[in-house]
Formats: structure tokens, sequence, C-alpha cells
């Protein structure tokens, strides 16, 4: 598995559906509400076997309010 990190810029007023939604679909292992430019900040694993941004387009950025997305990979935990 890959763990990534995905920031979700919502539209305004829809943050907390946005999140509902997000939790519903049961693939991210951690989701919280940021301050500045993102609204959401979630840790997801993606599997070895899947392409990160099909995954994260076709689970995640469908989702009604989500404006925008930033994903970031990661190489080595410390």
């Amino acid at each position: 598995m890959r763990c990534v990190f995905v920031q979700f810029r919502c539209t305004p007023g829809k943050t907390y559906e946005v999140a509902e939604r997000i939790y519903d679909r049961e693939i991210v292992s951690e989701l919280y509400s940021t301050s500045g430019d993102w609204d959401l900040l979630a840790k997801v694993y993606v599997p070895e076997s899947e392409d990160v941004g099909r995954f994260v387009n076709e689970k995640l950025n469908d989702i009604p309010g989500v404006e925008r997305s930033l994903t970031t990979m990661t190489f080595k935990a410390f």
C-alpha cells in the first residue's frame, strides 16, 4: 500500500457534507478539517496495483462539493 495525502477545496458551505461522503466510502485512513487554502486533508492508502491518479479521481474527486484537490505522494516513513 502507498500512503498519499489528499487535500480538498470544497464549495463554500459544503465542507461537512463532503467530509461525510468521503467517510461513507470507507477508503480514507484519517480525515481532518484544515485552515488555509484547503478545507480537508485525507490520509489514504492506495493499493500498489492501482494508479494513484485514477484512484483519487474515481473514488474521491467525483464527490459533489469537491472543487479541487491536491495529492501529495509519500516515499518513506521515518
